[in-house]
Parts: structure tokens; sequence; C-alpha cells
């Protein structure tokens, strides 16, 4: 039976790979990645909510057509006009629920990546707890692990470096130091930088704060 990463993380660490994220998970986590109390809680509490408490291993492209007009709608709206036109919402009808197709148009020509018949939106589709995403992405990551592999086999990012893949994100977008202190503020200006907005906050701040509970417990 294959190892999800949570589970291949617990073993390493000589715990029972149960899949739960639970305090001597994240306390391993603390240990093994060397950060503090305060950043080891902000960092596993958006990495949890953004995925599903470390269950998401792929970006999830099954998109319904209605889905894509609300999250895509600039990516359909080719002659940049904010309106959509019924040839352009028909692209999005023509693609739906097909995730390969969705990744490579939506992707294409952004990001490092090719055009949309290169492949390399799908290629290069999210992967890990947030989500790695576009060619450019993958080479500045697979630079920093000393792997140039990634490049060709971009499933490394699930299989080998699922928890190095967002601990490059915190590095590369210099969120350490909001991961600091565990206040509302801090949790925020971190949702900010990592989702854009505020979505899920409340779980954030919730998972954050509880994190930071198991790790001060005794």
């Amino acid at each position: 039976m294959n190892l999800t990463p949570l589970q291949q993380f617990q073993k390493s660490q000589c715990l029972d790979p149960d899949n739960d994220f639970g305090p001597l998970t994240i306390k391993a986590m603390r240990f093994h990645f060397q950060l503090t109390i305060q950043q080891t809680a902000n960092f596993a509490g958006q990495c949890a909510h953004e995925s599903n408490y470390f269950q998401r291993q792929f970006e999830n492209l099954n998109y319904s057509y209605e889905r894509l007009l609300q999250i895509f709608s600039y990516d359909f709206d080719t002659d940049r006009n904010r309106i959509l036109s019924d040839a352009e919402k028909q692209v999005a009808r023509i693609l739906a629920r097909k995730p390969e197709q969705i990744a490579n148009f939506v992707y294409a020509n952004q990001n490092g990546n090719g055009d949309e018949a290169s492949g390399d939106g799908w290629l290069f589709r999210g992967r890990g707890p947030l989500q790695l995403t576009g060619r450019r992405n993958y080479q500045l990551f697979a630079d920093a692990m000393g792997d140039q592999e990634i490049m060709c086999n971009p499933d490394l990012v699930v299989t080998k470096y699922y928890f190095e893949s967002a601990m490059w994100y915190f590095d590369n977008n210099h969120l350490w130091n909001l991961a600091k202190k565990t206040d509302l503020a801090s949790i925020k200006q971190l949702t900010k930088r990592i989702n854009g907005g505020y979505h899920g906050l409340d779980d954030r701040i919730e998972k954050t704060q509880k994190f930071e509970g198991w790790l001060r417990a005794a």
C-alpha cells in the first residue's frame, strides 16, 4: 500500500504512520525543520487549511462550467474587455470537467509555462500543501533542492518533497517574519500573502491556535 506524504513523514520520524496530523506529528515537524513554536503553528495552520489536513496532494482542476467562469473568468476573457462573449463562454463549456485541458488553457504562457499545446499547465499544476505551480516555480524549487529530476518528474513534489515544497514557499516569499507571532494580525497577514484574500480565515486561526497549544503542552 502506498503511503501518503503525511504517513511518509510520520514514518521518517519514527512515529505511527496513522495519517492523522496530531500533537506528536507537529512536534516532530517543529524539530525536523528547526522552527520556533510560533513558526510551526503558523506554518502548519496555513498548510493544514490549504491541504485539508495534508490529505490533498494535487490541485483539483475538475471544475464545472459555472465554477470555471467564477475562478478563471480573466483567462476566458481573451479580448480583455471584461465581458465574456458567447464564444468565450463556449470555450469554458468545452473544457468543463476536463482537468488536463483546463490546466493547459488557464496556465498557458504564464509563470514560465509554454503555450497551451506545450502541456506545461498540466505538467506543472499545483502540488504540495501550498500548491507549487508553474514551470518557473518548479525550476526555482528544483534548484533549491539541488534535484533537477523534479523538472522531468514533477510528482516528486508529492512523493519526496511534500512538506519541503511548503517550506520553500515560506522561504521564497519571505513569510517567516510574519510567522513570529500567532496573534490575529499575524495570521491575517499570512493568510493575505498565501491566499490573496482572507478565505477560510476563521479556520486558519482555529488551527494555528490549536497547534500552538499542542506544541506548548508538556
